[in-house]
């Protein structure tokens, strides 16, 4: 019996880091589905609840801040662990840290992202 592959959903409006996270979760055996902002990450996990995600902060339409508020409120979705990707300020972490009422992210991970840790993560937080 074959074991069901554990789904990664990959949110990031840049399509070259939407292609490199896929490539490497699903060179390690991880299925992907992915969105191009929060707005389309919420579709998805609307339609189908994935087992890991990994979300870029700086995003059109829905930023991925306002994405990961919204999943956290929800009873049906704030179980689903979360990797928050970010080029951006690295006082990011401080700041949700600092957030009383939004718990943080299971885990950060700055861009360029490295790809041995980008696989412990995955591997760790679907276990």
């Amino acid at each position: 019996m074959t074991e069901e592959k554990k789904t990664v959903l990959v949110v990031d409006d840049d399509p070259d880091t939407v292609e490199y996270i896929s490539t490497v979760l699903e060179d390690a055996g991880f299925a992907t589905r992915t969105a191009e902002n929060g707005q389309q990450a919420e579709e998805s996990i609307e339609a189908s609840l994935p087992d890991l995600i990994t979300l870029d902060v700086s995003m059109p339409e829905k930023s991925g801040i306002r994405f990961y508020r919204d999943m956290k409120e929800n009873d049906q979705r704030k179980h689903i662990p979360l990797i928050m990707i970010t080029g951006a300020d690295a006082n990011l972490e401080k700041f949700l840290a600092g957030r009383k009422q939004t718990p943080p992210p299971n885990a950060f991970m700055p861009k360029p992202i490295d790809r041995a840790k980008l696989l412990e993560l995955a591997q760790q937080l679907t276990a």
